[in-house]
C-alpha cells in the first residue's frame, strides 16, 4: 500500500513550529488593532467567475494557478488564490460599503498551483488588509506606515526596503500599455515564453520578467512617467510628502506594476535582499474600479497581502524570534495517587486560574513513580509538581526542578502559586 502524504506544496506546520506562526500572526494582529481595523473571515471557496473578472484572466494566477472544479450542482468553484475579491464579494453581499467607510483584515489559506519552493508554496498563510472610501493618499500612507510599524515589533526593519510607483489612472495605463505592446513587438523573437505569451494580454507583467534576456530589453522599454495623468501625479507627489513626514523611507520603482489586472494608482512593496528569489515581504495596491468591476457602485480601495511563512523566513534569518517560543511547558503535575486524582486535577484547575499564562501539563496514563516522573522530564517543563499522600495530608507540593541545580522542595499551595507567577512573569520578559 502507498504511503499516505501531504500535496506537494502544501506543508504541515507541526507542534514545535506552531508558537512561531502564533508569534508571527500575534504581532501583526497587534498592530492592526491599534490602528483601528476589524477581522473579516471570508470562505475558501468562492465561485470561480469571481477570480476571472476580478483578477483578470489573463494573469497567470487565473490562467495556470486556480484549484478549481465543478462542484454538485454544476457549478465552476475556485479555493481562492488571493483575498481581494472574496472581500469586496463579502462586503457587496452584506452592504457593508454603501455610504460607508471600512478598515477590514483578514487571514488563512491561499492556494496557487505554482512550483513549489522555499518561501513559495501551493497552500500559504496570508494575511491581508483592504480599505474602502478613501480616495485620497493619506490612506496610502496610513498602511505604509502600519506596515512599517509591523516590521519594528517584528525586529525585522533593517532587512527591508519600501518601494513605491504609481499606475496612473486606467486611461494612462491604456497608452503605456499599446506603447509597450510596440516597443516588445520589435523584440518577440528573443523573449522568453512567457513574456512572449504575455505580450498582447498582459505585457505590464513582462516588466516583472526574471530572465536576463528579457530584462536587457525590459531596461530600454518606455518608462510611465510620460504618460502618467495630472491628477495621478499629484496624488503620488502628496503620497511621498506624507511618507517623509512620517519619517518613512522609501524608494521609487517604475518598474514596479503588479501582477494584478485591477491595480490602478499608488503600488507597493516591501522588500528583502535576504530571501533570494523570493525577496517581497508584503505587496499591495490601489484598485479604484474594482468595487465598481464586479457589481457595485464606484467605490476606491487599496489593500495588501503578506505571507507569514516569508515574515518567518526573514526572521529566522536576523534571529528575531524570541527564545521564550522555544518554551512549551512551565510545570507538570503528577499525582502519585490514582484514588486521589481528581484532587489532582482540581489543584492543576486552580494554579491555571491563579497564574495566567501558566503552561501546566496533567499526568494521564498512570505508571510507576519513576516512570511519571520520566515523563515529566521527557515533556520539556522546567518543574514537576509532585503530589503524595504526605502533600495531601498536609496541603504542600513537593516542587522539583527539571532544567537546573536545586533539588526539590516542598511549598504550601499559597507560596507555589507566588512563585509560578514570578517564572513565568520572567519567562514573559525573555
Amino acid at each position: 500500500m502507498k504511503k499516505i502524504q501531504s500535496i506537494r506544496g502544501m506543508p504541515d506546520v507541526l507542534p514545535g513550529e506552531t508558537a512561531r506562526w502564533q508569534w508571527a500572526e500575534a504581532r501583526v494582529r497587534d498592530v492592526l488593532a491599534r490602528f483601528g481595523y476589524r477581522e473579516i473571515r471570508l470562505p475558501i471557496l468562492e465561485y470561480t467567475n469571481l477570480f476571472a473578472r476580478g483578477v483578470g484572466e489573463a494573469t497567470d494566477i487565473v490562467e495556470k494557478e486556480m484549484y478549481s472544479f465543478d462542484d454538485r450542482g454544476g457549478d465552476s468553484v475556485s479555493m481562492r488564490p488571493e483575498g481581494t475579491a472574496g472581500c469586496i464579494r463579502a462586503c457587496e453581499e452584506h452592504g457593508l460599503l454603501y455610504n460607508q467607510t471600512q478598515r477590514l483584515w483578514y487571514s488563512g489559506p491561499m492556494f496557487r498551483y505554482e512550483r513549489p519552493q522555499k518561501g513559495r508554496y501551493r497552500q500559504f498563510e496570508q494575511i491581508g488588509v483592504e480599505c474602502f472610501g478613501f480616495a485620497g493618499p493619506d490612506v496610502d500612507a496610513e498602511l505604509m506606515v502600519m506596515t512599517a510599524e509591523m516590521w519594528r515589533e517584528m525586529g525585522i526593519s533593517e532587512a527591508v526596503t519600501l518601494e513605491i510607483n504609481t499606475l496612473g489612472s486606467p486611461e494612462a495605463r491604456i497608452a503605456w500599455r499599446e506603447a509597450l505592446v510596440t516597443y516588445f513587438e520589435q523584440y518577440e523573437a528573443d523573449l522568453d515564453d512567457d513574456s512572449r505569451r504575455r505580450l498582447h494580454r498582459n505585457p505590464l507583467r513582462i516588466l516583472d520578467s526574471k530572465v536576463e534576456r528579457t530584462r536587457e530589453i525590459v531596461a530600454g522599454a518606455p518608462v510611465f512617467d510620460d504618460w502618467l495623468d495630472a491628477a495621478s501625479r499629484e496624488h503620488f507627489e502628496r503620497l511621498k510628502a506624507l511618507l517623509e513626514g512620517a519619517g518613512v523611507d522609501y524608494v521609487v520603482n517604475p518598474r514596479l506594476v503588479r501582477g494584478l489586472d485591477y491595480y490602478t494608482g499608488t503600488v507597493f512593496e516591501w522588500t528583502t535582499d535576504r530571501l533570494g528569489a523570493q525577496g517581497t515581504v508584503c505587496a499591495a495596491g490601489r484598485y479604484d474600479g474594482l468595487v465598481e468591476q464586479l457589481g457595485g457602485k464606484p467605490t476606491p480601495g487599496i489593500g495588501f497581502a503578506m505571507g507569514v511563512d516569508r515574515l518567518l523566513l526573514l526572521a529566522d534569518e536576523l534571529a528575531a524570534l524570541p527564545p521564550s517560543l522555544d518554551r512549551e511547558l512551565d510545570a507538570y503535575l503528577l499525582c502519585l495517587d490514582d484514588d486521589r486524582g481528581g484532587e489532582g486535577l482540581a489543584l492543576a484547575s486552580e494554579l491555571r486560574r491563579a497564574v495566567p499564562g501558566l503552561r501546566l501539563q496533567w499526568h494521564c496514563g498512570g505508571g510507576k513513580p519513576k516512570s511519571r516522573l520520566k515523563k515529566a522530564d521527557a515533556s520539556g517543563a522546567e518543574l514537576a509538581l509532585i503530589l503524595g499522600e504526605q502533600e495531601f495530608e498536609d496541603g504542600t507540593v513537593t516542587v522539583k526542578l527539571l532544567r537546573e541545580e536545586g533539588g526539590q522542595r516542598s511549598l504550601p499551595r499559597a507560596e507555589l502559586i507566588e512563585e509560578l507567577k514570578e517564572r513565568v512573569a520572567q519567562q514573559a520578559t525573555r
